[in-house]
């Protein structure tokens, strides 16, 4: 299903359609502020199992990022000291992840790494949808390497790609063509990874 929601204004009505989808373990592509997302409640590890297949992630390996609403909900999920909390209150919402050290609170699947990117995304529609659902929503970009652009950022290519694969695709308007900045925040000092969009307000 390709589902037109406007950044602007989303409909609560529309979005409920994409939280009902995620109650019941199904994967939806929506807009960020950065690239086009695939995603899932990341707290349904048999949804998240399934991502991690589509994408070729092995999660034992691979940091897995989630979107929340609002900083409020971030220490339910990730251990955050005060200077930390007080870069990420200067940078989000905002086209970064910050990985940080994962709580008990995420399923076993996050926990072989020990730490989780978060991301709150300068997008209202996948704020509301991590809102309404109650729950992160996993966070994965729909890039593939050497992928033609046009099918990471037209809402209409994208959903021709995937539209067997996943319950939902949002259109959302035509997506970006650059990452996150990924941000460590395990050690006393944050470390840039990855310079993607966005310059960091330390």
């Amino acid at each position: 299903m390709l589902l037109k929601i406007y950044n602007e204004n989303p409909n609560p009505r529309e979005i409920e359609k994409v939280v009902s989808a995620l109650r019941d373990g199904g994967i939806v592509v929506y807009p960020t502020d950065t690239l086009y997302g695939m995603g899932c409640d990341a707290l349904n590890v048999r949804a998240v199992e399934k991502i991690c297949d589509l994408k070729g992630i092995n999660p034992q390996k691979s940091n897995l990022s989630i979107i929340c609403n609002d900083l409020s909900a971030i220490s339910e999920y990730a251990r955050v000291d005060t200077p930390t909390f007080k870069l990420m209150k200067r940078n989000l919402p905002g086209p970064f992840t910050f990985i940080l050290p994962t709580t008990s609170s995420l399923p076993k699947i996050y926990k072989n790494k020990k730490t989780v990117g978060i991301r709150i995304p300068d997008n209202p529609v996948i704020r509301e949808i991590a809102r309404m659902l109650g729950n992160p929503v996993l966070s994965t970009s729909v890039k593939d390497e050497g992928e033609e652009i046009e099918y990471t950022t037209d809402p209409d290519l994208i959903h021709e790609k995937w539209s067997d694969i996943v319950d939902i695709v949002i259109d959302g308007g035509f997506g970006g063509i650059e990452p996150s900045t990924v941000v460590d925040c395990t050690s006393d000092e944050p470390v840039i990874v990855r310079q993607g969009k966005g310059v960091l307000n330390l």
